[in-house]
Order: C-alpha cells, then structure tokens, then sequence
C-alpha cells in the first residue's frame, strides 16, 4: 500500500482529472493506456493524494497468479492463517487497487478481477468461502501500453468493455518542459535540450529501440546535470543507456545527442 505525504506534483493532459473523479464517484473501473514513462502511474498517484485513498499497487508480470492477488494460507506457529492479498484488501478496506501493466500477467488473473468490474462489485474469495461486497471507496484501475501488445498479449474483448478508458501520450513539449523545470530545478535551457532530444528519440524508425525516452528519463537526466554531471554523460546514462543495450545503437544515438546539445 502506497502513502505519500509529500505533495505530488501533475500536470493534466486533457480532461482526465475530472474522468478519474466521475468513474470514482460512479463505482466505475478505470483503465488507463499509454506507452511507458507517460504519466500513468504519476496520475493514479496524484488522483490517490487528491481523493485521499490509500492505494494498492500491484505490477503484473508473467508469474502474478490469482492466489497472489487474492490471497493464501500461510503456516505459522502450528496453525494456518489466512493472508489477504493486495485485491482482497483494497476490496475489504478501502482504496484504489491499481494493476500496472495488466496484460502481462497471467490469463486466469483477469477472471478474478470480473465481478469487481461489472454492477456487482464484488470478489468471492473460494478458499475462505467469503463473498466480499466492495465499499463505496473502493475503485479498480488497471494500465497497460498499447505499443508492447501482440496476439498472445492483450486483454480480450470481454474484460475491455468492462471499463472506462483514458489514453495517455507523452506530453506536448512545452508542458514537458515545465514538468522537467518543477521536477529538478533544472535551468530552463536545460529542459528544453532534454525535450528537444528526447522528441528526437521518439520520432526514430529504424533503430532497435522499442520506445523512445519517457518524461521519467528526461526527468533523471536533468536531474544528475543538476547534481554536476555532464550534459553528454548524463544523457548516455538515463536517456540512452535505458533504451538499448546494442552498441552500435547507443553509439548512434550518442551521435544524435552530440549534434542536438
């Protein structure tokens, strides 16, 4: 469970605020998509600070099942105590339960999420015989990005059309400016070469880079020139370094970034 006292920072996109605080207020899921490093997380964190809910935040990957979401049996001191997971708690307590990247975990996890996101709002729980009805704070995201999708990886039809949906990209460059500037301190100078380079990296074809650099990496970037490094190896370690480990791509990009800053 995720508590921050310290004031998040966010800069809307559109009008995702205000469908955030619909679908909250309507006991609606919420699914949210984007490439990586957009914002998606930032903006569930922020809308948990704003709404003042404790946040469940669980990152699906290929081994998540549904007992590690539900929750098990546990063997202690001669005698099995029931252990509830980061669904079941949210759903007993309270709070957004937040799946990131929910497509990369197992199929049968997606079942269990289904009586959460239709009218009934609730997760039976086989093992204890329980049949928990989630609160009225109670509230379901899940994210995923579109761009790692394939035929083996993607939610099917029947779990799509159980949630409102939000597209995140990444944000226009004089927005992404003003969040490198809040985020670091950095000079304004700076976040503009950072931006600029990393619009560069976006728009590639025909490198082997999946994804071009977040806002996050722009973010670390202008972070350590901040903390005295040099803008060259500065950007090789969090703008370039993260995107690729081929040699001949990271010496090619390196040349981009020499030529831009």
């Amino acid at each position: 469970m995720n508590n921050n006292n310290k004031k998040i920072y966010y800069l809307p996109q559109k009008n995702e605020i205000k469908l955030f605080e619909y679908a909250y207020k309507n006991q609606l899921p919420l699914l949210i998509k984007g490439p990586t490093g957009c914002g998606k997380t930032r903006f569930i964190e922020y809308m948990a600070q704003k709404l003042n809910l404790p946040t469940h935040t669980v990152s699906c990957h290929d081994d998540l099942t549904a007992t590690d979401l539900v929750g098990r049996y546990l063997i202690g001191e001669g005698k099995t105590i029931w252990q509830d997971g980061p669904l079941t708690s949210a759903v007993r307590n309270g709070g957004i339960c937040y799946l990131d990247e929910i497509v990369e975990a197992r199929k049968d996890t997606t079942v269990v999420i289904h009586p959460l996101s239709d009218d009934r709002r609730i997760l039976p729980i086989e093992r204890t015989g329980e049949t928990l009805k989630a609160p009225d704070n109670f509230m379901l995201v899940v994210s995923y990005n579109p761009g790692y999708q394939n035929l083996l990886k993607g939610l099917k039809p029947s779990t799509l059309q159980r949630f409102l949906s939000i597209t995140f990209s990444y944000l226009k460059s004089n927005d992404e400016i003003e969040v490198v500037i809040e985020e670091t301190g950095a000079k304004e100078i700076t976040a503009k070469k950072l931006v600029l380079l990393a619009n560069s990296f976006r728009s590639l074809q025909d490198f082997d880079i999946a994804e071009g650099a977040s806002t996050r990496l722009v973010v670390y970037a202008a972070a350590l020139i901040e903390s005295g490094f040099s803008e060259e190896e500065s950007i090789l370690s969090a703008m370039v370094e993260p995107l690729t480990d081929d040699t001949d791509t990271i010496d090619a990009l390196m040349e981009i970034v020499r030529a831009t800053i």
